[in-house]
């Protein structure tokens, strides 16, 4: 298994977690409180420069904040990653017509 489908297993689990404060009612929320820190750290170890302190920092407050937390921020920045930021680094070609 390749390193970028480990990473798509670890953001899928690491949603799947963030999401299981909807089982419990009440006490749910208690549990963003100490997972929102822990989701922002990892995500900045997956993603590294600017771009992983940028998502650790989204997911910190998505995750703390109440009712926005099933967004599936791993999820996201690994689609953000491997699919479309590699469409950008195809080089660009530029038809320069001599007439």
């Amino acid at each position: 298994m390749t390193k970028k489908y480990q990473k798509l297993g670890l953001s899928i689990l690491f949603d799947a977690i963030g999401m299981t404060s909807y089982l419990i009612p009440g006490i749910g929320e208690l549990t963003d409180i100490i997972w929102a820190p822990i989701s922002g750290f990892l995500m900045t170890r997956m993603y590294k420069g600017n771009i992983g302190k940028a998502a650790g920092i989204f997911t910190l407050f998505e995750e703390a904040m109440p009712a926005i937390d099933i967004i599936p921020s791993f999820s996201l920045m690994w689609l953000y990653t491997y699919v479309l930021k590699k469409e950008e680094k195809e080089p660009k070609i530029i038809d320069i017509d001599a007439n």
